[in-house]
């Protein structure tokens, strides 16, 4: 394999000149311009096997995406690149193509909006590499692990505090929903800061790596949007307990400690200190409790919401 020219400042400088790029903030754009960031993201990455498939997000210039297919090639694994910007799409290629001339071919350009993303013509994606915008980076990713059930794993280059609130556990002062949203998919962990000198412009924020690696034993798609509501109630008024935060959710204070005493959960609670099992619990116990209420009996904790709950779950009658 002949040499891979990363991009150093200089280049990525004269690439956004020649192409009369300007970084904006409306898409938060913000260059790797030190090439042993972008080869430790893509270290991250590995180890590779023939049939990986990394999906890169704003790939911009192609400083992160020439350290992927470095990474991938001696596997044999593909990049898909995908770019909401139409002119830095256009060009990638290109780039590509002058400094890792002999891995061209391993690389599939988009040019879409990885908000809207719901396919990649047949293509099926086993891990996420990216430099996120601060602005987008949560929505991004949960968005992707959705869409994509065959992301394995990925690491991703985001602010600093959303790096923490992305791998914090119940109890932390920052655990929050990109937290235990996240956690529904996938565990977290911190890979390492990253100072504000490697890009250009120079942010205003610290950046920080995490890297995600899907759960084995995923839990039932179908669950996921209303254990998805549970967790905003539950967060949308941190200091109240959660049989006032979940009064709006589930109807009345009353039926949210109905609720919440089916699945286990002590209604004087703080939404801070549950983990993402907690939340689906409730949400499980919800229909189940209602429906036990109006035919004044006891509900089946096999049978909470079309899930099947140990009976060890602590879903019970209430009054």
């Amino acid at each position: 394999m002949s040499a891979i020219g990363l991009l150093g400042a200089g280049d990525v400088r004269a690439l956004a000149s020649q192409l009369g790029v300007r970084p904006t903030k409306k898409l938060g754009q913000n260059f790797v311009v030190e090439p042993g960031t972008v080869r430790q993201i893509a270290a991250l990455a590995g180890p590779l096997r023939a049939d990986d498939v990394i999906l890169e997000v704003g790939p911009g210039l192609g400083s992160l995406t020439l350290a992927l297919l470095e990474a991938a090639a001696p596997a044999g694994a593909r990049v898909v690149a995908v770019e909401i910007d139409p002119v830095l799409a256009s060009r990638l290629p290109k780039t590509i193509a002058e400094r890792a001339p002999g891995l061209a071919g391993r690389l599939d350009v988009v040019e879409a909006d990885a908000l809207g993303l719901t396919g990649l013509g047949g293509v099926s994606p086993t891990l996420l590499a990216a430099n996120l915008p601060y602005n987008v980076a949560v929505p991004v990713v949960l968005h992707l692990l959705a869409a994509f059930a065959t992301i394995r794993r990925g690491v991703v280059m985001v602010q600093a505090e959303v790096a923490d609130r992305m791998c914090a556990g119940p109890g932390s002062r920052v655990y929050g929903v990109p937290s235990a949203k996240l956690a529904w998919y996938a565990s977290a962990r911190p890979a390492g800061t990253v100072p504000r000198s490697v890009f250009w412009p120079v942010p205003n924020v610290d950046s920080k790596l995490v890297t995600f690696t899907r759960h084995e034993a995923g839990p039932p798609p179908a669950g996921r949007l209303e254990v998805f509501r549970v967790i905003d109630a539950a967060f949308g008024q941190r200091r109240k307990t959660l049989r006032a935060a979940l009064a709006t959710w589930a109807g009345s204070p009353a039926e949210a400690e109905r609720v919440l005493r089916a699945a286990g959960v002590d209604p004087g609670a703080r939404g801070e200190s549950l983990g993402v099992a907690d939340f689906a619990r409730i949400a499980a116990a919800a229909p189940a409790a209602r429906a036990a209420r109006a035919a004044g009996g006891c509900p089946d904790a096999e049978h909470a919401g079309g899930d099947k709950l140990p009976r060890s779950s602590g879903l019970e009658c209430v009054p």
